[in-house]
């Protein structure tokens, strides 16, 4: 846990959390949301199916949208909890379409050629794999570390935690660091 304060309980709770991370960029507000949600979306994304290192990959994407996007939740609208699993949903299906086998047939229906293998260009693929490259050797050195081994090797946080001979919390919230930093960067500071 990032903070000693106790958890909200409440959607009301929840929405004002939310409205310090959009008005404010409040980090305290969003870690609070993470360490709460984190877990719960990505056992969702497990339910549906992800294998688990895929799951933790869109519960940490999942809940970026919701830092990128925080200006966007209306809690007249739903809960935190509704909105977020939404995104988690929709990143779990945006998954599964983009999957290279991955098919919608009417049934009866002649399957067509294979879709093509990149959906950018090489240039575009690699230019975003040098940028991303180039960010995560601004990292600290362990924080470079866990990210390499988190997304690049499909390692889960507990391989990872036994692997390095770290305590599973110390992995998670290296993680959770590393990946603000790199958020920060991209955003041009406004985190």
């Amino acid at each position: 846990m990032s903070t000693n304060e106790p958890q909200p309980k409440t959607a009301e709770d929840w929405a004002a959390e939310m409205a310090a991370v959009s008005r404010c960029g409040d980090r305290d507000s969003f870690m609070r949301i993470y360490d709460h949600f984190f877990p719960r979306v990505r056992l969702y994304l497990r339910g549906q199916g992800s294998p688990e290192a895929v799951a933790e990959e869109l519960a940490q994407e999942a809940l970026l949208r919701l830092w990128q996007r925080a200006g966007m939740f209306d809690a007249g609208r739903g809960s935190l909890a509704t909105w977020l699993f939404r995104i988690a949903r929709n990143l779990h299906i945006d998954r599964l379409r983009q999957e290279r086998y991955w098919v919608a047939l009417p049934e009866g229906a002649e399957p067509a050629e294979d879709p093509p293998d990149e959906p950018y260009s090489r240039a575009e693929s690699y230019a975003d794999h040098v940028d991303l490259a180039r960010r995560i050797e601004r990292l600290p050195a362990t924080q470079a570390r866990l990210i390499r081994m988190s997304y690049f090797e499909a390692k889960s946080h507990s391989e990872i935690a036994a692997e390095l001979g770290m305590p599973l919390g110390t992995v998670k919230s290296g993680l959770r660091r590393a990946f603000l930093k790199l958020q920060v960067e991209v955003c041009g500071g406004a985190a």
